[in-house]
């Protein structure tokens, strides 16, 4: 029986030993691990240049419609239309079997009041069954329309009415084209570059009618007091009543 508890003890010393010589070691190849690199996306020149091969065979398809082609740098593919090729090239993205670019994902527009055609409209597609996605691109301006996909992408309906409500871009043979998120009666596009931030017309509960009214908007400044004095001076108990009347800064009280 002692020479067993002997046994175990001695294993137990010799189990101690190597647990202490590895802990160490351990704890620094914990360290190492959890030490962590910014994150790069790397460069794919694979996928590159299969997203330049697909842009160029599309615009040896159409080139009637496509003006441009490029990958951008995080390996997105973008082509750049004409606006009356919008139709034949979202036709030909869905319908073509090397393409199947079925699911419109989103639908905008940016505003660059400095262009001739200020309005970029953005069309972002999805391809379920290459699991890639295509971007399209076109122009117009506020009075010229373009002409609608909801034939084409049945999501196109609200995404082409928020644009139209936001923008003012106009969309021919839309079934339903009508603002979506503002009110009746809303005047201008609030995303629209010259819009101005405060609206032109506010919103309203009137008392005497017991109900919601729309006014042109008007920004009083009676109950506003302006003070021309350093921004430093804001407190009132550190100056003077004649400095508070006339606005200026209190002196600097000189040393006894």
């Amino acid at each position: 029986m002692a020479s067993l508890v002997g046994h175990v003890a001695r294993s137990t010393r010799h189990l101690l030993k190597i647990n202490r010589s590895v802990l160490p070691s351990f704890a620094v190849s914990t360290r190492r691990t959890l030490t962590t690199k910014p994150t790069v996306r790397p460069i794919d020149e694979v996928q590159r240049s299969t997203l330049s091969d697909f842009g160029r065979y599309v615009a040896d398809i159409l080139p009637k419609y496509v003006q441009l082609v490029q990958v951008t740098h995080h390996n997105e593919l973008e082509i750049l239309i004409h606006p009356e090729g919008v139709v034949p090239v979202m036709s030909f993205l869905k319908d073509h079997h090397n393409c199947q670019y079925t699911n419109l994902s989103d639908l905008t527009a940016i505003d660059v009041p400095t262009r001739d055609f200020r309005f970029e409209i953005i069309y972002n597609l999805l391809s379920l069954q290459f699991n890639s996605r295509i971007r399209v691109k076109t122009y117009t301006d506020e009075l010229t329309p373009l002409d609608s996909v909801v034939s084409i992408h049945k999501a196109a309906e609200w995404y082409e009415r928020e644009v139209w409500d936001m923008y003012g871009v106009f969309f021919a043979n839309h079934p339903d084209l009508r603002r979506i998120l503002t009110d009746y009666g809303f005047e201008g596009h609030p995303l629209r570059k010259d819009f101005p931030l405060s609206g032109y017309i506010e919103v309203r509960y009137d008392d005497e009618v017991k109900r919601i009214v729309a006014e042109p908007i008007e920004l009083t400044q009676e109950f506003r007091k302006f003070d021309l004095s350093s921004p430093w001076e804001t407190f009132p108990n550190h100056r003077k009543e004649d400095q508070l009347e006339a606005g200026e800064a209190p002196k600097p009280e000189s040393k006894k």
